[in-house]
């Protein structure tokens, strides 16, 4: 009866110790080189009303293989940067959505090296456009620092 009563623990430990290599194996598949890498958005036309035009880029650091810094700096169509300034010549409501939008770059970016993976890089309630920017922006940057 002993004999018997070891085969549940023994199947027991042998899952657990297949589950935790499968959890491994997909923490491991994405390896980054250390450096530093660009990337940038598509540019974006803006919503109906001409909002949000512009696109984003990021400049990752990857130490150890991992995000160790990031900045992220949103562009008008035209080039020009997006700062206290964006938006000026709008009305109240959307001078207030473009800043923001601009307020939300920095939070990003810091979300990104605190958590580590952009997955988990929350939107910013009335900042979408700027999330996805830059998680494509984000994405291309990693693309380049793959080891795969």
């Amino acid at each position: 009866m002993k004999k018997n009563a070891v085969y549940p623990v023994f199947a027991v430990l042998l899952t657990g110790a297949a589950l935790m290599t499968a959890c491994s194996a997909d923490n491991s598949s994405k390896n980054y080189k250390d450096g530093t890498y660009t990337g940038k958005s598509a540019v974006y036309d803006g919503d109906e009303s001409g909002n949000g035009a512009g696109y984003g880029e990021v400049e990752l650091t990857i130490e150890g293989g991992s995000i160790s810094s990031c900045t992220f700096k949103m562009y008008e169509t035209d080039g020009k940067i997006k700062d206290e300034s964006y938006g000026s010549d709008l009305s109240k409501e959307n001078r207030l959505k473009a800043q923001k939008a601009v307020q939300s770059a920095e939070k990003y970016a810091d979300m990104l090296v605190k958590k580590g993976s952009i997955d988990d890089v929350d939107v910013i309630t009335g900042a979408t456009i700027s999330h996805n920017e830059f998680v494509e922006a984000v994405n291309n940057a990693l693309e380049k620092a793959s080891d795969q």
